[in-house]
């Protein structure tokens, strides 16, 4: 008390907490690690059955032998197959990505005969780009998508110099490619062939090194062959000799240098929120390139970002012309640190408000004690949470806003007894001190560790909420424990230093200040008829328990919705766009600019991108729900950026459900299906609403697809639910080229000749590459027919094939020989047939599944799986698995409950078939969190039961204290409702509710442990005047009215310590929980407990009071 310990011990728990900030990487968000791989396959020639029994069965066997599997996924194509395999969260990432390739390598030899490659793709959160750079044009016609992709091309090489930054790519733009497109005519005229030209150009561009010699001491080398220096080289090259003539290249086809075939479109656009937007982009749509850049693992995003925009910012005077601009379309970097600055701010806010109310109660001295120890105790928290290897995220800052409610709470108490036994001015100031630290040093020690046990069951929450949730797990407690060592070491050297002087001015001791007799009197009036008459006792537990039960009700009644975790607000959402099969990247592209017509009417919206034909660079979400397979003609991306969260007067989520009703009907209008995707405010799930349709062995795929139809069917009828899909195909066709066997033999030509030329045709082939030392990237020269010429039956019938030499055979004088083989037209040996096109087969663990996704709007996943599934084989039609017309108009949904569920739309399965709602969607992960929230509620009470019991050395007493943990509930529950009541108004016609969510649940497990510690002190001080001698009623009185003011304290601090968080809307639970249950929890915790107290020990020797020689023991 005397030396100068305690300020050493402040400065260097300072400096180390101003260490950890500087250090500790900053993220938006914790990361997750769920080592995921794909293995693509390559199996041509295959049908869907032959892939899926051949290649992803077997394989599936294998991958889910490996240890720490958790999941394996197929999705079996023709000719080819992709299986995902997913190990559970936590594994280590190295260790299961080389025990794949171990299983791959060691059983290569079961490796089917028609495989033809394989790769393995790991899926990592680390790929996933912190930054994308977007070059745009103003001047589309100087400056197109191929230039722009040029530019970009350069800008990908130079940012890669960026330390810490992990893979690059360019998404967007035609490169540069040197075009063959093959003239049919002319190759006949000529009697040449594509296998020709192929052949032609691949053995023509070769150099190699041939060897050496010596010669007069020297050494030469010998290199034999030469490239294509340019595409005027590769004009004149010989194809073929025909009767002793060259042809050239330019004689059969056109040579084109420049930009390849449009296979995708990306184009940006302008909204009202950028007031600097040229006049093209708010009418029209730019060509646009992207440069996505992802950084490394465990590196600061902040940091990376940073340098990046910086590099960017020193290479565009030189590297982008005129009229091309750059845009930061995604920043994860700026956003983390952001978001992080935000909850700094918020939590600076928090600590001025608890300060200034302990200076308001106490006093500005004892304020000021209460002060410091607060940064000292977050500096020790933040030290351990950098040592144990987390970052600072959204997760970390509002476990320590959470936190500065609890950690007060030791300052306050040890402050607040110090005060009062200086005021009372009894002895010397530092025995004065001594006295007040011992008299509440246990139930500090206690009530601290109470609150730690409450939290440390949370490390134990398994899925991917574990990870998400473990920052909090960690520095809750870790931020308890540092504030009782300062509360026991620094506060009480503090308190003595700044509180002595006024003590030696409150007078004479002998004249003691009664503050307490105020209160004393008014908690007698409260307590004293409750402790006084029988009747009104059992009344009070009677009412107590009834509003406990009507609390709980609240849920099952559906009057506050349950949901995982609520809508975050954030600066960006996705509109994922899906037009019937077959249709073409121009129409797909005009469906999503008339899309983003509608965005341009939002105020709120900065600027978007279109990707269309190609996936948009992935985050988080998109990673999870495989949207970067997303790359055929017939799909689109919208990226949507917004005007930042503080210029705008509504969330994110509101804007989305504000437009939803209109780019759903733009989306109906071109039969379109579309998806409005908001970044999940935790992980990310395949759909909110996954329902996985079965069958039994013998059950045809047809008819899993059927019922999945049948799912999809239901689910649109049901209010509150959009987005609707379904992993089936649409049906549609293909044409087959079917080969006259006779007749191709006659002209020596085989049904591969007949493929490969199809496949040269209309994908394409590159037979050789242009060599340019300027060149970013390889520069194929490509084999193709024009698209005019490729675009009919009829004239991909007429293109020539030449048989292969050896297959006829003639006989002459010599005997047998090689019949000429002239050049025959497709059409001639074959001709089209129309066929199904056939669809891809799913598989989970080795059953073929069928998916449904949905996404609720306006109600919790919850209740619409709960009604759908209770209509289940309800009034529906016997002969189909469509509702029955009888029973087309659904129940209203405030009939609805948890207790009566069902929309009154009966539906069915076809037989052997069955759907299963827990599987890929947030209801599994809503399940187990709540489940294993709930577990940890019921160890976390078992763990205070248990240091309750070691503490007052009794098993009825532990009890009495945990009263105060279920009158929580009587605060929380019916504060959701009232939420819902005055705040939960529509959005564009959808429902906007406050949900009960996880982080809500947290927060009544927070409430546990300072629910018990109120009831420790009160009970403690009891004790105290019970040793003195005090009768039991008065000592139950006298403890109310002199802790009445700590325990106001300590619960106003928390209450105003969780005012910040009520405007983040994915904590904003956890806040309202600590809000609502504090005051109801706090009232009830000074009334139900003492009561209880005296209704239990009045009659009882001691009347629980725990003493050396054992009295009050139970």
């Amino acid at each position: 008390m005397r030396g100068d310990l305690a300020g050493l011990l402040i400065v260097l728990s300072l400096a180390g907490g101003f260490l950890a900030i500087v250090s500790t990487p900053r993220e938006e968000e914790p990361q997750i690690v769920v080592p995921t791989a794909d293995v693509r396959i390559e199996a041509p020639g295959l049908s869907v059955e032959e892939v899926e029994r051949q290649i992803s069965t077997r394989l599936e066997k294998l991958l889910l032998r490996i240890e720490g599997v958790e999941h394996v996924y197929s999705m079996s194509l023709p000719g080819r197959a992709v299986v995902t395999v997913r190990f559970h969260v936590g594994e280590d990432r190295e260790e299961s990505l080389v025990e794949l390739h171990d299983a791959l390598e060691s059983n290569r030899d079961l490796v089917p005969p028609d495989v033809r490659s394989w790769v393995v793709k790991p899926v990592e959160i680390d790929d996933v780009p912190i930054v994308i750079a977007t070059l745009w044009s103003e001047d589309p016609e100087r400056i197109d998508d191929h230039a722009l992709r040029r530019i970009a091309e350069e800008l990908e090489i130079q940012l890669q110099t960026v330390a810490e930054t992990n893979r690059t790519s360019v998404v967007g733009g035609r490169p540069r490619e040197i075009r063959v497109e093959l003239r049919p005519e002319a190759l006949a005229a000529r009697q040449t062939s594509i296998a020709d030209v192929v052949w032609a150009l691949g053995v023509s561009n070769e150099r190699r090194r041939a060897g050496g010699f010596d010669r007069a001491d020297r050494a030469f080398v010998v290199d034999a062959g030469d490239f294509f220096p340019d595409a005027a080289a590769l004009r004149r090259a010989v194809v073929n000799v025909v009767d002793g003539r060259p042809v050239h290249l330019d004689d059969v086809a056109t040579v084109i240098d420049g930009p390849a075939e449009a296979t995708s479109h990306t184009s940006i656009g302008f909204g009202p929120a950028e007031p600097d937007a040229p006049q093209a982009g708010r009418s029209g749509f730019l060509p646009a390139v992207h440069v996505a850049v992802a950084k490394e693992r465990g590196t600061n995003a902040v940091h990376v970002a940073e340098r990046l925009r910086e590099r960017v910012a020193e290479l565009a005077p030189t590297l982008l012309p005129e009229g091309v601009h750059v845009r930061f379309t995604r920043d994860q970097g700026e956003t983390a640190n952001h978001k992080v600055n935000e909850l700094l701010e918020g939590f600076a806010v928090a600590i001025l408000i608890v300060i200034a109310l302990i200076a308001w109660s106490l006093g500005w001295r004892e304020g000021l004690v209460v002060a410091v120890a607060v940064p000292i105790t977050f500096s020790l928290t933040l030290l351990v949470n950098w040592a144990a290897g987390y970052s600072i995220n959204r997760v970390t800052l509002f476990a320590l806003i959470l936190s500065l409610g609890l950690v007060v709470d030791d300052p306050i108490v040890d402050v607040e007894n110090i005060y009062r036994h200086l005021r009372a001015a009894r002895e010397e100031p530092l025995a004065a001190v001594r006295r007040a630290v011992n008299e509440v040093r246990p139930p500090i020690l206690y009530a601290t560790l109470a609150v730690i046990v409450s939290f440390l069951p949370m490390n134990f929450i398994t899925g991917m909420m574990g990870p998400y949730m473990r920052p909090m797990a960690l520095n809750v407690p870790v931020a308890m424990a540092m504030s009782m060592v300062v509360a026991f070491t620094i506060t009480p050297w503090l308190a003595w230093r700044a509180l002595r002087a006024s003590a030696a001015r409150a007078g004479d001791p002998d004249v003691a200040v009664d503050d307490a007799a105020g209160l004393r009197r008014f908690y007698a009036r409260l307590l004293g008829p409750f402790l006084d008459d029988h009747r009104r006792t059992v009344a009070l537990l009677l009412g107590t328990f009834a509003l406990f039960a009507y609390a709980g009700a609240l849920a099952a009644l559906r009057a506050v919705p349950l949901k995982m975790l609520p809508f975050d607000n954030k600066d960006e959402f996705q509109i994922v766009i899906d037009p019937p099969e077959g249709t073409s990247l121009e129409r797909t592209d005009a469906i999503a600019r008339e899309l983003a017509g509608v965005l341009r009417t939002a105020p709120e919206v900065r600027d978007f991108e279109i990707y269309s034909g190609i996936a948009s660079p992935m985050d988080f979400n998109a990673m999870v729900r495989r949207y970067f397979l997303r790359e055929s003609p017939h799909t689109g991306e919208i990226r949507v950026n917004l005007a930042p969260r503080r210029s705008r007067e509504m969330q994110s989520h509101e804007i989305v459900l504000r437009l939803r009703e209109e780019l759903d009907a733009v989306a109906k209008r071109n039969g379109a299906r579309i998806a409005v995707v908001e970044s999940p405010p935790g992980p990310p799930v395949l759909a909110t609403i996954v329902a996985e349709v079965r069958g039994s062995l013998e059950v045809p795929y047809d008819t899993i697809r059927e019922a999945a139809l049948g799912v999809a069917a239901r689910l649109r009828e049901e209010p509150g639910v959009a987005d609707v899909d379904t992993s089936v195909e649409a049906d549609a066709s293909r044409l087959v080229f079917v080969t006259d066997v006779e007749k191709a033999a006659l002209s020596g030509v085989s049904s591969s000749d007949v493929a490969t030329t199809l496949e040269t045709a209309l994908e394409g082939r590159a037979a050789t590459r242009l060599h340019d030392d300027r060149e970013v990237h390889p520069l194929p020269v490509r084999l193709r027919l024009s698209r005019e010429e490729r675009s009919g039956e009829a004239l991909l019938a007429s293109l020539p094939v030449l048989g292969r030499p050896g297959i006829v055979k003639v006989r002459d004088e010599g005997g047998l020989r090689d019949a000429p083989q002239p050049v025959v037209r497709l059409g001639e040996i074959g001709g089209f047939e129309t066929r199904p096109r056939e669809k891809a087969l799913y598989h989970k663990n080795l059953e073929r599944v069928a998916y449904v996704y949905a996404e609720p709007v306006g109600r919790s996943p919850a209740e619409v799986v709960a009604d759908v599934a209770a209509d289940l084989g309800v009034d529906s039609d016997p002969s189909g698995i469509a509702p029955s017309e009888a029973a087309r108009a659904p129940r209203p949904l405030d009939e609805r409950t948890f207790l009566s569920s069902g929309g009154g739309l009966g539906w069915r399965l076809p037989a052997a078939t069955s759907v299963t709602w827990l599987g890929e969607g947030e209801l599994e992960i809503t399940r187990d969190v709540f489940r294993d929230l709930g577990i940890a509620f019921g160890v976390a009470i078992l763990g205070i039961y248990g240091l309750l019991v070691v503490q007052t050395r009794s098993w009825a007493m532990p009890s009495i204290l945990m009263i105060s943990i279920p009158l929580t509930m009587i605060g929380i529950m019916p504060g959701f409702w009232l939420l819902n009541a005055l705040f939960a108004t529509p959005v564009g016609g959808f429902e906007n509710p406050v949900f009960f969510t996880a982080t809500a649940m947290i927060g009544m497990i927070a409430l546990s442990g300072i629910a018990v510690r109120n009831a420790i002190l009160l009970i403690e001080f009891a004790h105290l005047s019970l040793a003195e001698g005090m009768p039991l009623r008065e000592a139950l009185i006298e403890a109310g009215a002199v802790r009445t003011r700590p325990i106001f304290l300590t619960a106003g601090t928390a209450l105003l310590a969780a005012i910040p968080i009520t405007l983040d809307p994915i904590f904003s639970g956890l806040a309202w929980a600590l809000i609502f249950g504090l005051v109801v929890s706090t009232a009830f915790t000074l009334l139900v407990v003492p009561v209880t107290y005296y209704l239990v020990y009045r009659n009882r020797p001691g009347h629980g009071l725990t003493v050396p020689r054992g009295e009050g023991s139970s």
